[in-house]
């Protein structure tokens, strides 16, 4: 028995050493690129009209001005390079495998496969990025979707231990706080968006922004709390934290343009606190997309069966498809949703479309998370109401 429990336990720690690997992988396609490509110059009008750079990127010469195409070159050859990865790791479960040394081995041939298709995009037809950059509104919409399924699931099972017979009592404490101090945080952040975003009647926009997701706060918690739910306050606080932070990233990405973007006016200027928000943007979104890869079981619809012993820890064609549509969300980040706009350098998810993308995502996560508190009440009534 200590040495079946010893050959487990390096058994998943091999798992998480792949997978730490995997994302160190990742992490390495997308930084060094997304220095290389450098933010786009910002474009200003002369008085005839025409458009002139004020400034130049990094390695890149003026032979690539266009910022569709700097910001999107990378992000093709990275869908590419993940692509290839999942296609090999489709329908893949067992460990012991030749494709299990395509997923967490081969690290000089996946290096050289990297370094050859960067250099091919940068030698592609500017035709195919575009076409690329319409796909990828789909693919960076279906990893939204992903994330926020998982996200979901996460807090619902959360709940779900800390509700269950062996932590009720234990947790009992711990729950009241934790919901109490979610709730408070999502209070304060909306009074500090009505401060910061909705200081003018005038900006009817962000009020009703920040006002429709106190309205969907309220509707969390009660339809939580109906005796027939009875879910407690714990998810509905902690997805008032996530609705709250969608709604200030979406207010966030208005243009700086706007009178009632304040907090966009006083960050006009590029200055090192917005190179590092940047960074660390970056590098949210690979430690997000990474968890999100591994999290396949919130999506399995068949009951949970036994591992078997060479089974792998994670879905390794789930773990590559996330990183290939995040690859497409990045993409769609860096260039404000719309592959015709131009962006001020160092800047991230700015613009229109990245605003109206957030507020979608934000109502979409709170009807999602609405239908998983109220179908196994829908399914409950509809068995007892079944003739027997």
């Amino acid at each position: 028995l200590e040495t079946g429990t010893g050959s487990l336990r390096r058994e998943k720690e091999e798992s998480k050493e792949n997978s730490e690997k995997q994302s160190l992988s990742s992490l390495f396609c997308t930084v060094p690129n997304a220095i290389l490509i450098s933010p786009p110059p910002l474009q200003k009008r002369e008085k005839g009209g025409k458009e002139r750079n004020q400034g130049k990127s990094l390695f890149l010469s003026s032979a690539f001005s266009a910022s569709e195409r700097k910001r999107e070159l990378f992000f093709a050859e990275t869908f590419l390079f993940l692509d290839l990865k999942l296609l090999g790791a489709t329908h893949f479960f067992r460990k012991y495998n030749c494709r299990d040394s395509w997923h967490s081995g081969w690290w000089s041939a996946k290096i050289g496969l990297w370094i050859a298709l960067t250099v091919t995009s940068f030698l592609v037809p500017t035709f195919i990025i575009q076409i690329y950059g319409e796909i990828a509104h789909f693919g960076a919409g279906i990893f939204l979707l992903v994330q926020l399924v998982s996200v979901i699931s996460f807090i619902t099972w959360l709940n779900d231990c800390c509700q269950s017979d062996k932590n009720a009592e234990r947790c009992h404490i711990h729950v009241m706080l934790l919901a109490t101090a979610a709730y408070v945080i999502c209070i304060v952040g909306i009074i500090m968006m009505y401060i910061w975003y909705a200081p003018k009647p005038s900006c009817l926009l962000n009020i009703f922004f920040i006002t429709w997701t106190l309205v969907l706060l309220q509707l969390m918690t009660s339809v939580s709390l109906h005796p027939k739910v009875n879910s407690g306050f714990l998810s509905p606080g902690l997805m008032g934290l996530y609705v709250v932070f969608i709604c200030w990233c979406a207010i966030r990405s208005e243009p700086a343009g706007e009178s009632c973007n304040r907090k966009a006016e006083a960050s006009n200027k590029t200055d090192w606190l917005t190179i590092i928000s940047f960074v660390v943007a970056l590098l949210a979104m690979v430690i997000a997309t990474f968890s999100t890869g591994i999290d396949s079981q919130c999506f399995q619809i068949r009951k949970k069966e036994a591992p078997a012993e060479d089974a792998v820890a994670y879905g390794y064609g789930f773990f590559h498809f996330v990183f290939a549509t995040g690859a497409m969300y990045f993409a769609m980040l860096l260039i404000g949703w719309n592959t015709h706009h131009t962006i001020k350098k160092w800047t991230i998810d700015v613009g229109w479309t990245s605003t109206w993308v957030r507020i979608v995502n934000e109502w979409l996560a709170v009807c999602v998370y609405l239908w998983m508190l109220v179908a196994p009440v829908i399914l409950r009534c509809g068995r007892t109401s079944e003739p027997a």
